[in-house]
């Protein structure tokens, strides 16, 4: 198999299907896509029903394209990412990683141009976050929920408006953005930096007022970019946390036990807002985002220094703070139901608490003029009250 079979190949996939997301290459099973959150195959000539070890091995190497250091993150980590180019088709994010023995390959297609936060449809809260001069936000979620996309678009927003040196450190390059108003330079692990926290101690040198760390990975690059939002920059970065409580919790726990009161104190002052994105499947096909946004306030502040209670917690503040641009999942996910974009079964599923979100579900039905529950024929007993007689 050579690159040029690999791209014909790369190229039917992505035609196979309407809004293909990723490419899948494992062994033993044919070659597939990601279409609106499903795995589908796609039926090629000659056929790859059922994928060897060696193609899937020939694959890899040829995405590879000789890369020494992939090849030896490879080797020695036992995956590696990296970014490629279908001429004049698309570009990809891509994870080439071992199992039993064998190479497996996780192609996730990547806009050719950076969307806007309209285009995107996110929260309006989007424009107040790009007024924020310096401390951090966090944009968390599973992998695949569109953190890299929202970020995009917000650094777009920051772009098309403001005149600011924008160093963004990231594995690998996804978006990229072309000199507007604001001065962008990206740069890429293994390409541009050997490690988030020596890239990211770099760009303190580098006059940036917006830095982008693609991932919060250990402790040494979180304590870096708390230091780089003490001393007046905006930094962003990402997390695989599910909510914003578990964000503050993944964070500290980073740490020694020791050190969570400073690291408490240092959070409560440099936290600006965290955004929880979950995708839910959409009435119709394809998929939806729900957001969970928290904003700093003296209330929150209060939570991250002191942690937690049963009759204190996030999502009460989040739930109370619409008019702050604030939401909870819930919240989200109901006028989701609400606008018709996806069916209850749905909503209930995603839910933070389904109690709530059953609750505003059952209001929606209501005002609609719909039943609410499917209890019928019910009447008084009147022989049980004789026979009290």
């Amino acid at each position: 198999m050579r690159k040029q079979e690999v791209d014909h190949i790369l190229g039917a996939m992505l035609e196979s299907y309407e809004d293909v997301s990723d490419i899948n290459i494992t062994v033993d099973k044919p070659t597939q896509v990601e279409s609106s959150g499903v795995l589908k195959p796609v039926s090629l000539r000659p056929s790859l029903d059922r994928l060897t070890p060696f193609q899937t091995e020939m694959f890899a190497l040829n995405l590879l394209n000789s890369d020494r250091r992939l090849t030896k993150t490879l080797l020695t980590d036992g995956s590696c990412d990296f970014s490629y180019q279908l001429a004049g088709k698309a570009r990809f994010r891509v994870n080439v990683f071992s199992q039993k023995g064998c190479y497996s390959v996780a192609m996730r297609q990547l806009p050719s141009r950076v969307p806007t936060i309209d285009e995107m449809e996110l929260p309006r809260t989007f424009y107040k976050m790009t007024e924020v001069l310096n401390g951090m936000i966090l944009v968390t979620g599973a992998t695949g929920t569109g953190k890299t996309t929202s970020i995009a678009s917000f650094l777009n927003e920051i772009n098309e408006k403001k005149s600011v040196h924008v160093i963004t450190l990231e594995d690998p390059l996804e978006f990229v953005h072309s000199q507007k108003n604001a001065t962008f330079n990206q740069r890429e692990l293994g390409v541009d930096f050997d490690e988030f926290a020596s890239g990211l101690r770099a760009a303190l040198r580098q006059a940036p007022k917006v830095i982008l760390v693609g991932e919060m990975r250990d402790r040494e690059t979180v304590e870096i970019a708390l230091s780089a939002a003490e001393t007046g920059h905006l930094v962003l970065s990402t997390l695989h946390t599910v909510d914003a409580g578990q964000t503050v919790n993944r964070i500290i726990g980073m740490f020694e036990q020791e050190e969570e009161r400073q690291i408490r104190v240092r959070l409560a002052d440099t936290i600006r807002w965290i955004v929880c994105q979950r995708l839910l499947p959409k009435v119709g096909g394809g998929r939806v985002a729900a957001f969970e946004i928290l904003g700093s306030n003296l209330r929150v502040k209060d939570l991250i220094l002191h942690a937690e209670t049963e009759d204190k917690t996030f999502y009460d503040i989040m739930e109370n703070g619409r008019a702050f641009g604030m939401m909870t999942f819930d919240q989200c996910i109901s006028e989701l139901y609400k606008d018709g974009l996806i069916t209850k079964e749905t909503a209930l599923a995603y839910a933070s608490q389904r109690a709530v979100v059953g609750r505003a579900i059952d209001a929606i039905k209501a005002a609609k003029g719909e039943k609410t529950t499917s209890i019928e024929g019910l009447a008084l007993d009147k022989s049980y009250d004789e026979s009290l007689k």
